[in-house]
């Protein structure tokens, strides 16, 4: 699963060829979560509060680069590296 973004201890990743509705999944400390990214709501999974913020704050930063790496994803193509927040 290929990584698109890391910051803070945050792992964002993207599997290839994955099933939908369009979502990111992301690491941090032993924790996993996945975040759809048209609301940015939790599917799965579970991230100390303070971590979830980040992640919700930096996806609305990316939400159309995470959108291109979800279609680049579907397609089996390289993923795009996404800034991390700062």
């Amino acid at each position: 699963m290929p990584e698109i973004s890391r910051f803070m201890g945050i792992i964002i990743k993207m599997f290839f060829d994955d099933h939908n509705p369009p979502h990111f999944h992301v690491e941090y400390g032993g924790n996993k979560a996945v975040i759809r990214i048209s609301d940015f709501a939790l599917m799965e999974g579970k991230l100390p509060p303070k971590i979830h913020g980040l992640v919700i704050e930096w996806s609305s930063l990316h939400r159309e680069e995470l959108e291109q790496d979800w279609e680049q994803a579907k397609q089996s193509k390289p993923l795009f590296k996404i800034q991390p927040l700062e």
